[in-house]
């Protein structure tokens, strides 16, 4: 592979178990992605948790991705909550210094922010919340990039602030003709076939698109690639996706900076 070859992200959702509860295969997961977006614990992940999930990535030379969240571990971050801005800055700030501590301590640091979830697809369109969330990340680090939907609130938000801006697409979750996600609450919001998912993907990469769920033919731009690890079969899933890209000439790295 030379050093002209394009390179793609590819990011998973990680440490999302708690306590006794396990969620999604993170140390399999680990070795197949380039960035891991780690729980802060506001949605899912404890302690113990999240550092095995920072020392598993630090050891692949993955990148450490802080994934916010609203303060809703028993909705699992997926319930829209209307929180006041100052409130909503103070909390998504907290959550990427309790990460970064425990990906310091393991020898590495958060490189990026995602959020997760509902506060992921409030600040898409709202553009209160966007800033609330751009202004926590800022206060914290200005250097640390955004990584959401293009063209969204959340993206304006973070240009506005200072802040890099990553384009994200998802390869395991439909979308609308409009270029936003279909909700999970609506029948095949979320693909779990490898060959179908890795297809999307390499779309996404080399040509820039992806069929819509009512048959549209949709542009996306990304720099990095989601498989949710909470997805049944994530694993197969993103090994699925990553044998692709690598067979279509695609070089997989980190979107950020180490």
């Amino acid at each position: 592979m030379n050093g002209e070859a394009p390179a793609i992200d590819l990011n998973a959702d990680l440490g999302e178990g708690f306590g006794a509860w396990r969620l999604g295969d993170d140390q399999a997961l680990l070795a197949i992605v380039t960035s891991a977006n780690i729980a802060c614990g506001y949605h899912a992940g404890d302690p113990l948790t999240l550092r095995q999930c920072c020392a598993g990535a630090v050891a692949h030379g993955v990148a450490i991705g802080a994934q916010v969240s609203y303060r809703d571990l028993a909705g699992f971050g997926r319930r829209e909550m209307d929180v006041p801005s100052d409130e909503l800055t103070a909390e998504v700030l907290y959550q990427i210094g309790a990460l970064d501590g425990i990906a310091r301590a393991a020898g590495g640091r958060v490189r990026y922010v995602k959020p997760h979830g509902a506060l992921y697809n409030r600040i898409a369109r709202d553009p209160v919340q966007a800033s609330a969330v751009a202004s926590a990340v800022a206060a914290y680090d200005q250097s640390l990039p955004l990584l959401s939907l293009p063209g969204s609130a959340a993206a304006r938000a973070a240009a506005s602030a200072g802040l890099p801006v990553a384009a994200e697409a998802f390869a395991d979750r439909a979308y609308t003709r409009e270029g936003t996600l279909v909700s999970r609450r609506e029948p095949g919001a979320v693909l779990t076939n490898p060959g179908e998912v890795a297809e999307r993907a390499l779309a996404m990469v080399t040509h820039g698109t992806v069929v819509s769920a009512d048959g549209h033919v949709v542009p996306v731009r990304a720099e990095s690639i989601c498989v949710h690890g909470d997805t049944p079969g994530a694993v197969e899933l993103a090994r699925a996706v990553r044998k692709s890209l690598e067979a279509a000439g695609v070089r997989l790295a980190p979107f950020t900076s180490a």
